[in-house]
Protein backbone atom coordinates (compact mmCIF):
# COMPACT_ATOMS: atom_id res chain seq x y z
CA UNK A 1 0.00 0.00 0.00
CA UNK A 2 1.30 2.95 -0.44
CA UNK A 3 0.88 6.92 1.02
CA UNK A 4 -1.82 7.08 3.67
CA UNK A 5 -5.79 6.48 4.09
CA UNK A 6 -7.54 9.98 2.16
CA UNK A 7 -4.40 10.76 0.48
CA UNK A 8 -4.82 12.03 -3.34
CA UNK A 9 -3.41 10.70 -6.55
CA UNK A 10 -3.55 12.11 -9.57
CA UNK A 11 -4.95 10.00 -13.18
CA UNK A 12 -1.53 10.84 -14.23
CA UNK A 13 0.17 8.59 -11.27
CA UNK A 14 -1.88 5.94 -12.06
CA UNK A 15 -0.13 3.11 -14.93
CA UNK A 16 -2.19 0.26 -14.54
CA UNK A 17 -5.76 -0.91 -12.86
CA UNK A 18 -6.64 -4.28 -11.87
CA UNK A 19 -10.33 -5.01 -11.82
CA UNK A 20 -13.52 -7.03 -11.88
CA UNK A 21 -16.48 -7.38 -10.69
CA UNK A 22 -19.27 -10.44 -10.20
CA UNK A 23 -21.39 -9.10 -13.73
CA UNK A 24 -21.58 -10.58 -16.74
CA UNK A 25 -17.86 -9.74 -19.11
CA UNK A 26 -17.08 -7.74 -15.99
CA UNK A 27 -19.65 -4.62 -17.35
CA UNK A 28 -19.20 -3.05 -13.89
CA UNK A 29 -15.45 -2.62 -14.20
CA UNK A 30 -15.03 -1.79 -18.20
CA UNK A 31 -18.14 0.90 -18.35
CA UNK A 32 -17.03 2.12 -14.63
CA UNK A 33 -13.58 2.98 -15.61
CA UNK A 34 -14.15 3.73 -19.23
CA UNK A 35 -13.57 7.77 -18.72
CA UNK A 36 -10.70 7.37 -16.76
CA UNK A 37 -8.58 6.29 -19.71
CA UNK A 38 -5.89 4.57 -17.59
CA UNK A 39 -4.74 1.06 -18.84
CA UNK A 40 -6.82 -1.84 -17.27
CA UNK A 41 -6.34 -5.55 -16.99
CA UNK A 42 -9.78 -6.91 -16.28
CA UNK A 43 -10.21 -9.66 -14.21
CA UNK A 44 -12.00 -12.18 -13.19
CA UNK A 45 -12.01 -14.54 -9.56
CA UNK A 46 -15.47 -14.09 -8.61
CA UNK A 47 -15.66 -13.12 -4.85
CA UNK A 48 -11.72 -13.56 -4.88
CA UNK A 49 -11.32 -11.12 -7.40
CA UNK A 50 -9.85 -8.69 -4.22
CA UNK A 51 -7.11 -10.81 -3.59
CA UNK A 52 -6.04 -11.43 -7.13
CA UNK A 53 -6.11 -7.80 -7.78
CA UNK A 54 -3.50 -6.91 -4.89
CA UNK A 55 -1.47 -10.30 -6.42
CA UNK A 56 -0.96 -9.10 -9.19
CA UNK A 57 -0.92 -5.05 -8.84
CA UNK A 58 1.78 -6.15 -6.10
CA UNK A 59 4.20 -8.01 -8.42
CA UNK A 60 3.70 -5.28 -11.20
CA UNK A 61 5.27 -2.67 -8.88
CA UNK A 62 7.94 -5.09 -6.82
CA UNK A 63 9.12 -6.03 -10.80
CA UNK A 64 9.30 -1.99 -11.88
CA UNK A 65 6.74 -1.78 -14.32
CA UNK A 66 4.81 0.69 -12.56
CA UNK A 67 5.10 3.19 -9.82
CA UNK A 68 1.36 3.22 -9.01
CA UNK A 69 -1.49 0.67 -9.62
CA UNK A 70 -4.56 0.22 -8.26
CA UNK A 71 -6.15 -2.89 -7.73
CA UNK A 72 -10.00 -2.72 -7.23
CA UNK A 73 -13.52 -4.32 -7.73
CA UNK A 74 -16.77 -3.85 -6.86
CA UNK A 75 -20.47 -5.89 -6.49
CA UNK A 76 -24.22 -5.52 -6.93
CA UNK A 77 -26.56 -6.47 -4.63
CA UNK A 78 -30.16 -7.36 -6.62
CA UNK A 79 -27.20 -7.65 -10.30
CA UNK A 80 -25.15 -10.49 -9.12
CA UNK A 81 -28.79 -12.05 -6.82
CA UNK A 82 -30.44 -12.26 -10.28
CA UNK A 83 -27.42 -13.55 -12.26
CA UNK A 84 -26.15 -16.32 -9.71
CA UNK A 85 -29.10 -17.11 -7.76
CA UNK A 86 -32.87 -16.13 -8.42
CA UNK A 87 -34.50 -12.64 -9.16
CA UNK A 88 -35.35 -10.59 -6.17
CA UNK A 89 -38.88 -10.02 -7.73
CA UNK A 90 -39.26 -14.05 -7.73
CA UNK A 91 -39.06 -14.01 -3.80
CA UNK A 92 -37.54 -17.51 -3.08
CA UNK A 93 -37.13 -18.96 0.38
CA UNK A 94 -33.18 -18.20 1.09
CA UNK A 95 -31.97 -21.53 3.13
CA UNK A 96 -30.10 -20.37 6.55
CA UNK A 97 -26.68 -21.34 4.33
CA UNK A 98 -27.13 -18.96 2.30
CA UNK A 99 -25.26 -15.50 2.12
CA UNK A 100 -26.53 -11.78 0.89
CA UNK A 101 -24.88 -10.31 -1.94
CA UNK A 102 -22.73 -6.99 -0.40
CA UNK A 103 -23.48 -3.93 -2.45
CA UNK A 104 -19.65 -2.24 -1.89
CA UNK A 105 -16.68 -1.71 -3.34
CA UNK A 106 -13.21 -1.50 -2.48
CA UNK A 107 -9.82 0.50 -4.02
CA UNK A 108 -6.12 0.52 -3.00
CA UNK A 109 -3.14 2.10 -4.22
CA UNK A 110 -0.10 0.49 -4.25
CA UNK A 111 3.27 1.67 -4.88
CA UNK A 112 7.05 1.52 -3.90
CA UNK A 113 6.95 4.41 -1.49
CA UNK A 114 6.92 3.76 2.40
CA UNK A 115 3.56 3.52 3.40
CA UNK A 116 2.02 2.37 7.08
CA UNK A 117 1.06 -1.11 5.44
CA UNK A 118 2.76 -3.59 2.84
CA UNK A 119 2.38 -6.43 1.34
CA UNK A 120 5.18 -8.53 2.34
CA UNK A 121 3.81 -11.73 0.16
CA UNK A 122 1.15 -13.58 -1.62
CA UNK A 123 0.04 -17.14 -2.16
CA UNK A 124 -1.57 -17.65 -5.30
CA UNK A 125 -4.54 -20.29 -5.49
CA UNK A 126 -5.74 -23.31 -7.08
CA UNK A 127 -9.15 -24.40 -8.60
CA UNK A 128 -10.31 -26.96 -5.67
CA UNK A 129 -13.41 -28.57 -6.52
CA UNK A 130 -14.99 -30.65 -3.70
CA UNK A 131 -18.13 -31.55 -5.99
CA UNK A 132 -21.01 -28.77 -4.44
CA UNK A 133 -23.82 -27.95 -6.12
CA UNK A 134 -26.01 -25.66 -4.07
CA UNK A 135 -25.84 -22.18 -5.14
CA UNK A 136 -27.67 -21.57 -1.64
CA UNK A 137 -24.55 -22.42 0.09
CA UNK A 138 -21.37 -21.25 -1.32
CA UNK A 139 -19.41 -21.28 1.85
CA UNK A 140 -19.19 -25.09 1.29
CA UNK A 141 -18.40 -24.55 -2.20
CA UNK A 142 -15.51 -22.47 -1.20
CA UNK A 143 -14.32 -23.73 2.00
CA UNK A 144 -11.77 -26.24 0.66
CA UNK A 145 -10.02 -23.15 -1.91
CA UNK A 146 -9.45 -21.51 1.09
CA UNK A 147 -8.39 -24.34 3.19
CA UNK A 148 -5.92 -25.18 0.20
CA UNK A 149 -4.19 -21.81 0.13
CA UNK A 150 -3.50 -21.48 3.59
CA UNK A 151 -1.81 -24.72 4.16
CA UNK A 152 -0.05 -23.53 1.25
CA UNK A 153 1.08 -19.80 2.41
CA UNK A 154 1.92 -21.76 5.85
CA UNK A 155 3.83 -24.24 4.50
CA UNK A 156 5.77 -21.63 2.13
CA UNK A 157 6.74 -19.20 4.71
CA UNK A 158 7.06 -21.32 7.13
CA UNK A 159 4.91 -20.19 9.61
CA UNK A 160 2.22 -21.51 12.10
CA UNK A 161 -1.21 -20.04 12.43
CA UNK A 162 -0.16 -17.72 15.85
CA UNK A 163 2.23 -15.80 13.44
CA UNK A 164 -0.53 -14.06 12.12
CA UNK A 165 -3.09 -11.28 14.41
CA UNK A 166 -6.04 -12.94 12.37
CA UNK A 167 -6.34 -14.88 8.95
CA UNK A 168 -9.14 -13.41 7.30
CA UNK A 169 -11.06 -14.97 4.64
CA UNK A 170 -13.63 -13.27 2.23
CA UNK A 171 -17.09 -14.72 2.54
CA UNK A 172 -17.34 -18.28 3.68
CA UNK A 173 -19.92 -17.34 6.40
CA UNK A 174 -21.07 -18.95 9.28
CA UNK A 175 -21.04 -22.62 8.12
CA UNK A 176 -17.96 -22.21 5.37
CA UNK A 177 -16.45 -20.88 8.41
CA UNK A 178 -17.00 -24.25 10.33
CA UNK A 179 -16.08 -26.39 7.28
CA UNK A 180 -12.56 -24.36 6.65
CA UNK A 181 -11.88 -24.32 10.59
CA UNK A 182 -12.21 -28.99 10.28
CA UNK A 183 -10.53 -29.32 7.38
CA UNK A 184 -7.25 -27.14 8.07
CA UNK A 185 -7.07 -28.79 11.38
CA UNK A 186 -6.79 -32.34 9.76
CA UNK A 187 -3.84 -31.36 8.00
CA UNK A 188 -2.11 -30.24 11.83
CA UNK A 189 -3.52 -26.74 11.70
CA UNK A 190 -6.00 -24.72 14.43
CA UNK A 191 -6.95 -21.03 12.92
CA UNK A 192 -10.39 -21.14 15.31
CA UNK A 193 -8.74 -18.39 17.52
CA UNK A 194 -7.43 -15.81 14.69
CA UNK A 195 -9.89 -16.61 12.13
CA UNK A 196 -12.45 -13.80 10.65
CA UNK A 197 -14.71 -13.71 7.65
CA UNK A 198 -15.46 -10.63 6.19
CA UNK A 199 -18.54 -11.98 5.43
CA UNK A 200 -19.53 -12.60 8.68
CA UNK A 201 -18.15 -8.84 10.15
CA UNK A 202 -19.84 -7.12 7.82
CA UNK A 203 -23.88 -7.50 8.66
CA UNK A 204 -25.28 -7.74 11.97
CA UNK A 205 -26.91 -11.11 11.74
CA UNK A 206 -29.31 -10.32 14.63
CA UNK A 207 -30.24 -7.35 13.23
CA UNK A 208 -30.03 -7.69 9.53
CA UNK A 209 -30.78 -11.24 9.02
CA UNK A 210 -28.23 -12.14 6.67
CA UNK A 211 -28.14 -15.76 7.76
CA UNK A 212 -25.07 -17.28 6.55
CA UNK A 213 -23.32 -13.66 6.22
CA UNK A 214 -22.11 -11.45 3.34
CA UNK A 215 -20.68 -11.97 0.00
CA UNK A 216 -19.57 -10.50 -3.55
CA UNK A 217 -16.05 -8.73 -4.77
CA UNK A 218 -17.67 -5.98 -2.72
CA UNK A 219 -17.89 -8.17 0.78
CA UNK A 220 -13.85 -8.61 1.18
CA UNK A 221 -13.14 -5.49 -0.67
CA UNK A 222 -15.29 -3.05 1.61
CA UNK A 223 -13.75 -4.89 4.83
CA UNK A 224 -10.38 -4.63 3.77
CA UNK A 225 -10.47 -1.26 3.08
CA UNK A 226 -13.12 -0.07 5.60
CA UNK A 227 -11.66 -2.44 8.84
CA UNK A 228 -8.83 -4.31 8.36
CA UNK A 229 -5.95 -1.64 6.70
CA UNK A 230 -7.24 0.69 9.24
CA UNK A 231 -6.70 -1.69 12.09
CA UNK A 232 -2.92 -2.30 10.17
CA UNK A 233 -2.26 1.38 10.26
CA UNK A 234 -3.67 2.19 13.96
CA UNK A 235 -1.17 -0.69 14.97
CA UNK A 236 -3.97 -2.78 16.16
CA UNK A 237 -2.38 -5.66 14.24
CA UNK A 238 1.45 -6.08 13.32
CA UNK A 239 0.47 -9.01 10.27
CA UNK A 240 -2.74 -10.79 8.89
CA UNK A 241 -3.10 -12.97 5.89
CA UNK A 242 -5.73 -11.76 4.12
CA UNK A 243 -7.82 -14.84 2.24
CA UNK A 244 -10.42 -13.93 -0.76
CA UNK A 245 -12.64 -16.72 -1.62
CA UNK A 246 -14.36 -17.31 -4.68
CA UNK A 247 -17.05 -19.36 -6.08
CA UNK A 248 -15.97 -20.18 -9.95
CA UNK A 249 -19.87 -20.90 -11.64
CA UNK A 250 -21.82 -19.19 -14.28
CA UNK A 251 -24.96 -18.97 -15.36
CA UNK A 252 -25.21 -21.97 -17.77
CA UNK A 253 -22.58 -24.13 -15.45
CA UNK A 254 -24.60 -23.66 -12.66
CA UNK A 255 -27.72 -24.89 -14.97
CA UNK A 256 -26.19 -27.98 -16.39
CA UNK A 257 -26.23 -28.80 -13.04
CA UNK A 258 -22.01 -28.51 -13.05
CA UNK A 259 -20.59 -28.62 -9.44
CA UNK A 260 -19.16 -25.28 -8.41
CA UNK A 261 -15.31 -25.22 -8.27
CA UNK A 262 -13.49 -22.62 -5.59
CA UNK A 263 -10.75 -20.50 -5.64
CA UNK A 264 -9.06 -18.75 -3.03
CA UNK A 265 -5.70 -15.78 -3.39
CA UNK A 266 -4.00 -15.10 0.13
CA UNK A 267 -2.01 -11.76 0.45
CA UNK A 268 0.27 -10.94 3.58
CA UNK A 269 -0.15 -7.35 5.13
CA UNK A 270 1.83 -6.20 7.57
CA UNK A 271 2.80 -2.99 9.24
CA UNK A 272 5.93 -1.00 7.68
CA UNK A 273 8.79 -1.46 9.59
CA UNK A 274 11.61 0.50 9.21
CA UNK A 275 14.95 -1.87 8.41
CA UNK A 276 17.45 -2.97 10.40
CA UNK A 277 20.88 -0.76 9.88
CA UNK A 278 24.08 -2.57 9.97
Amino acid sequence: MSRGLGDVYKRQEIRYLFSGDLLGQNIATSFGLMDYQVPLFGLYGACSTCGEALSLGAMCVAAGYADYVVAMTSSHFASAEKQFRFPLEYANQRPMSATWTVTGSGAYVLGKRKSNACITGITTGKIIDYGIKDSMNMGAAMAPAAADTICQNLKDFGRRPEDYDHIITGDLGSVGREILIDLLKKEGYDISEMHLDCGMLIYDPQTQDTHSGGSGCGCAASVLAGYILPGIIQKKWKRILFVPTGALLSKVSFNEGDPIPGIAHAVVIEQYRVPDMM
